[in-house]
């Protein structure tokens, strides 16, 4: 896949901003690459849902994984401004959203 050469650019893009970005760069129309950046959405969403695969993978770019947390137990710990000691209050199990950079995307800041 040939890349051409990427300018760096000053300011955040919104969301509007990048849709017709693509649009003008790809000779799409800003809806058609609206419902694409949806449905890209919806796969990402479905594949790391509750009983789902747990993981997506944007080839060269990003792999985003569903990475279940256990809990935690009450604890005694420290302040570590004064030293006093504190009790750490437990914590449900959870699930958090972990995004792992592949290489092309590792290439891009370097």
């Amino acid at each position: 896949m040939a890349t051409k050469k990427a300018t760096a650019l000053r300011n955040k893009m919104t969301k509007s901003g990048i849709l017709t970005e693509i649009a003008t760069n790809t000779g799409l129309s800003r809806a058609q690459v609206g419902s694409v950046v949806d449905e890209l959405e919806t796969l990402i969403e479905r594949h790391i849902k509750k009983r789902a695969v747990g993981e997506f993978t944007l080839p060269g770019l990003m792999k985003i994984k569903s990475v279940k947390r256990p809990p935690t137990k009450k604890r005694m710990g420290r302040n570590p401004r004064t030293g006093e000691e504190i009790e750490i209050a437990a914590k449900p199990a959870s699930v958090r959203v972990q995004l792992k950079p592949l290489k092309r995307l590792k290439e891009m800041v370097g």
